[in-house]
């Protein structure tokens, strides 16, 4: 059960992904959480590097779609002028919003991955599905009430766990 909980990577900021690693290990498109993952939960626009980031993976031909517990409104006006699709109101770790995404994009299992900064719900959704899965340490900022009083405390114990099997290579973390 805790092989569900464990990400195939690890890395310490969603700019420590690298495309070129993505595509060697035949991904082209990407689930992303929203919030502490692309942008702190309190901000209200991008912070260039991530803006340039988003756009060199699409100009590289990745398909990107965001996967969000947050409602509509916050999602959509962030995302419209950057072109990207989403799907609001997750309710991750369930299976549904993850296929939708990838239906969105016409994706399938072995080319997908999801990014994420919680593991009870992007790590363990993606890996449900099969996806590879890639855990960032998550921005700084305010954290929704419920993430920081209980996802947080029992992530500190599966982050141990996760760190005792990972193999330090460049900035990443390799898990599995």
């Amino acid at each position: 059960m805790l092989q569900k909980l464990y990400p195939n990577m690890y890395v310490p900021s969603i700019l420590d992904i690298n495309p070129d690693e993505l595509q060697k290990n035949g991904i082209r498109f990407l689930l992303l959480d929203l919030d502490n993952t692309i942008i702190p939960r309190d901000a209200d626009q991008f912070a260039p590097e991530i803006i340039h980031w988003l756009q060199s993976l699409l100009d590289r031909g990745f398909k990107l779609c965001v996967v969000s517990n947050n409602n509509n409104m916050r999602v959509n006006n962030l995302l419209e002028p950057l072109q990207i699709p989403c799907v609001v109101r997750a309710v991750k770790p369930l299976r549904q919003a993850f296929l939708r995404a990838m239906e969105l994009l016409d994706a399938d299992t072995a080319s997908t991955a999801v990014v994420g900064d919680q593991i009870f719900t992007d790590i363990l959704g993606g890996n449900r599905l099969g996806l590879f899965t890639i855990l960032v340490v998550p921005m700084q900022g305010k954290e929704f009430w419920a993430t920081k009083l209980i996802n947080r405390r029992l992530e500190k114990l599966v982050l141990k766990r996760i760190l005792r099997r990972v193999s330090h290579k460049d900035k990443k973390y390799y898990v599995k």
